[in-house]
């Protein structure tokens, strides 16, 4: 599944996508919110992790554009801003969820799965090659009516991957 991070800050940019990629995510990163919004008016995807403090166009804005526009992509918003008023104009705006920094990457990828699962449905379908079968929103495959179970991530040393 693709991710857009939407993050001004270099260094947590970069972490967030080898954090992400590591467990299975395509991940796009924008480092203002005029490219944010770009992206994600260019491009479908599973959610958008978004900071509120960017240059061009606050975090605010871009949702409240994909919104305004009719984009339902689930919206995740990671701040610094940490107080409730800061936390209810957010959600507001049209973001589904909102997350202060610092936070637990832990939280972080559990708040993001669950956002995917509840936005899963209108991004991603089930693939199908003969009777074997993925479902990306799920992170579920098999063949016929058999699970096959997966691993959080490949080893680069798989042969059979």
């Amino acid at each position: 599944m693709r991710i857009l991070v939407i993050e001004d800050e270099e260094r947590i940019a970069a972490s967030l996508r080898r954090g992400l990629t590591a467990v299975g995510y395509t991940v796009d990163v924008a480092h203002d919110g005029i490219d944010g919004l770009h992206m994600a008016r260019e491009h479908r995807y599973a959610a958008v992790l978004l900071d509120l403090m960017l240059p061009g166009l606050s975090g605010y804005q871009v949702c409240a554009r994909l919104r305004a526009e009719g984009n339902d992509v689930p919206v995740l918003m990671l701040t610094a801003k940490n107080g409730e008023y800061d936390e209810a104009e957010g959600l507001d705006t049209g973001a589904d969820d909102y997350l202060a920094k610092p936070f637990s990457y832990v939280v972080l990828e559990a708040r993001l799965r669950a956002l995917v699962r509840r936005g899963g449905a209108r991004l991603s379908t089930v693939l199908q090659a003969g009777d074997l079968w993925l479902d990306p929103a799920r992170r579920a495959c098999g063949r016929g009516t058999d699970r096959i179970t997966l691993t959080p991530r490949s080893s680069p040393s798989c042969t059979a991957c």
